[in-house]
């Protein structure tokens, strides 16, 4: 399964509250869901936050497709080329879009409250680490350190697919999801000592400190969490 996370922003001149109204309920319906071979879809809104306060995208999309060949049938789709692509100039910065496929790795596992806040956070590695020694390594220090995280419900690591780096470098290398309770017990983690935990910042470390890049959302799923059938002949 391939989990695909598109960050998107605001056009100009039109406000987060709109463009975020406008994603949920105009361009997933009218656009995105009737891509037939999305698995499951979700749609993370970003919230205001202590750890955000200059915020570049106004929300992330994830996207469960089965492999790379549905993927890429995908994008051939009327629904796509002819609707949701269209569509995208309607509400967002296009050229502000960062898309990244991975590889989901469950750090720690737990059903959430549909109350749950997330924080998505979006980083990419020291390069003098290489994919494979930093992915290793990346999952043995979250795994640790997850464990320090005050009021953490679930936690995932989603990294880069091989395929990223077929041609030089991948812009970003991993999206780690935490989940909170609320957004109060979100922020006294941010306010913990486990702070570094979610957001490395050691110049030595495993993750470039000047490319982490935080996001509180709330979760919106659109298809899902089961996974949809794929329609034969799609």
């Amino acid at each position: 399964m391939i989990h695909q996370h598109i960050y998107a922003a605001p056009k100009p001149g039109m406000s987060e509250a709109d463009f975020q109204n406008y994603w949920l309920k105009v361009h997933a319906v009218q656009f995105a869901m009737k891509i037939p071979q999305i698995a499951m879809y979700k749609l993370n809104l970003r919230l205001a936050c202590s750890i955000d306060t200059n915020p570049i995208w106004g929300g992330c999309a994830e996207i469960w497709l089965r492999n790379g060949e549905e993927q890429l049938a995908s994008i051939q789709t009327p629904q796509f080329l002819q609707g949701a692509r269209l569509d995208e100039p309607n509400w967002a910065a296009f050229w502000m879009t960062v898309g990244l496929d991975c590889d989901n790795h469950s750090i720690k596992a737990a059903d959430v409250p549909a109350s749950a806040v997330k924080l998505i956070v979006l980083s990419k590695r020291n390069l003098k680490n290489d994919v494979a020694d930093y992915q290793k390594r990346r999952l043995a220090e979250l795994t640790a350190g997850a464990t320090s995280i005050p009021g953490l419900l679930k936690c995932q690591l989603a990294l880069a697919v091989e395929g990223s780096y077929a041609i030089g470098e991948s812009r970003f290398d991993e999206v780690a999801h935490f989940w909170f309770a609320s957004a109060a017990d979100a922020e006294a983690a941010f306010a913990s000592a486990a702070r570094n935990v979610m957001l490395p910042k050691a110049a030595d470390g495993l993750i470039n400190p000047s490319q982490v890049y935080p996001m509180l959302v709330k979760e919106h799923w659109l298809i899902g969490p089961e996974e949809r059938p794929l329609v034969q002949g799609a």
